[in-house]
């Protein structure tokens, strides 16, 4: 098999009949280390928009119980892409999905924005930034594009855009809108940090959190209140992960795929999993409906206020 063998094969596949199988390819097959780097920035960046941060800082999951919905949401987006949507483990993830979704008071426009993060950041990442050992095509930015919008009507999310361009509109647009700092979203995005150091050796992590801070763009370090990465650091990291790629690019092609649930960085279900079974299962919305807000100063969001922390603002 030769180095461009499955390039060749996607691109005599449709980008709208066959976006299913090319992003399957393209996660499983080209880009397997890569994407788990993209789409876990995706979700890191999310954690900066003062409604999703906070919500999720108020689970506790993230917090709490980091390694677990790190490994559930990898799994069950990784059952979605490797089944598909029909019935199956494919649904069945999807749904499970849905349901937890379905337990908190999540807005469109905010479905819309983390959409927009899986579709945009692997194109940043290996095209923008350089990080792949090749470019993906517009063959293949629009497969992936069109893979996310099936899983956005599957997932009940309206007015989804119809293009890259019009994805890669919202996400920034949105992150100018929304991104600020809040103490709830610091501390998901603190935890998650310290998860994906704890991924490497003892030895490795004084490196690897600097190196991974260094990653992190001016938009994200400001609403996140992070020190400033320095310039050494910034250039570091680039120039080693740019080295990275040409070294892969050398490397024989992969023939066998690798899954989400292969990684040695899934630990929490050392026994196999059953995907209907996985994530949470919330007895009732944390967030409080009806009651006060507040607003961040930052951005002009609007988040809830606790219960206690109202003095007459009055019952839910």
């Amino acid at each position: 098999m030769k180095r461009y063998d499955w390039y060749d094969e996607i691109h005599r596949l449709d980008a709208e009949a066959d976006c299913l199988r090319i992003t399957q390819i393209i996660a499983t097959h080209e880009f397997p280390w890569d994407m788990t780097q993209a789409l876990g920035l995706a979700l890191y960046r999310t954690y900066a928009v003062p409604s999703i941060g906070e919500l999720l800082y108020r689970t506790r999951e993230f917090t709490e119980r980091t390694q677990h919905r790190y490994d559930d949401t990898g799994l069950i987006l990784d059952a979605i892409l490797e089944h598909g949507f029909e019935p199956g483990p494919g649904r069945d993830a999807l749904r499970r999905m849905n349901q937890m979704h379905r337990s908190y008071d999540i807005s469109n426009d905010d479905y819309l924005y983390v959409l927009s993060t899986f579709v945009v950041m692997p194109v940043r990442w290996l095209n923008d930034w350089g990080f792949g050992w090749r470019r993906l095509s517009d063959h293949e930015i629009t497969a992936g594009t069109n893979y996310y919008r099936r899983l956005g009507k599957h997932m009940g999310i309206k007015d989804i855009p119809e293009t890259y361009a019009d994805f890669l509109e919202l996400f920034d647009s949105y992150e100018r809108a929304h991104f600020g700092y809040t103490e709830g979203g610091r501390k998901v995005a603190d935890a998650t940090l310290d998860l994906m150091v704890d991924f490497f050796p003892s030895w490795q992590r004084p490196v690897v959190r600097p190196f991974t801070m260094a990653l992190l763009d001016d938009r994200l370090i400001t609403a996140f209140r992070y020190d400033e990465p320095s310039r050494t650091w910034r250039f570091l990291a680039r120039a080693g992960l740019k080295a990275r790629a040409r070294v892969v690019r050398m490397m024989p092609p992969r023939k066998e795929p690798m899954w989400v649930r292969m990684s040695p960085n899934i630990r929490s279900y050392p026994n196999g999993f059953d995907v209907s079974q996985i994530g949470t299962f919330p007895k009732g919305c944390p967030v409080p409906h009806g009651l006060a807000t507040v607003e961040v100063p930052e951005t002009g969001a609007r988040v809830p206020v606790p219960q206690s922390a109202q003095g007459t603002a009055g019952p839910a």
